[in-house]
């Protein structure tokens, strides 16, 4: 199989607190809402999330050990606008070994959001690390 894009989908109970949430601190363009369900796309990458509300019989999501990563050109610059706009880190802002420097915060669903700009990794790590080509 080849996938044309892959994007996840939170059920929640939150989906305009989420939908808010990620267009006012992380520019998220709405391109689709209909109340219980919402689809969001992020970048220039169409990288999209979606959270709907639950059906009958349906579960909601449980975000524990659930991660996005964002990588940003700024990672210094994002830490400050998200401090600043009253986001709380649930990770410091750090240099990691493996090649990048980076923080967490988390979204209205407890979902970690890891914002980080990659860093030349550390000598023991860039054996890890794959050419692109």
């Amino acid at each position: 199989m080849f996938a044309n894009s892959i994007s996840p989908c939170i059920t929640t109970t939150k989906v305009e607190e989420s939908r808010d949430f990620y267009v006012k601190h992380f520019g998220a363009r709405v391109t689709f809402d209909c109340g219980w369900y919402v689809n969001l796309e992020f970048g220039k990458a169409s990288s999209s999330l979606q959270f709907m509300a639950p059906q009958p019989g349906q579960p909601l999501c449980n975000p524990a050990g659930l991660g996005y990563n964002f990588a940003v050109a700024d990672v210094d610059a994002e830490y400050q606008r998200l401090v600043a706009a009253g986001l709380q880190p649930v990770m410091p802002l750090e240099d990691h070994p493996w090649g990048d420097r980076g923080f967490s915060v988390q979204d209205p669903n407890g979902v970690a959001l890891y914002i980080y700009s990659e860093r030349e990794p550390d000598d023991e790590f860039k054996q890890y690390c794959k050419s692109n080509s």
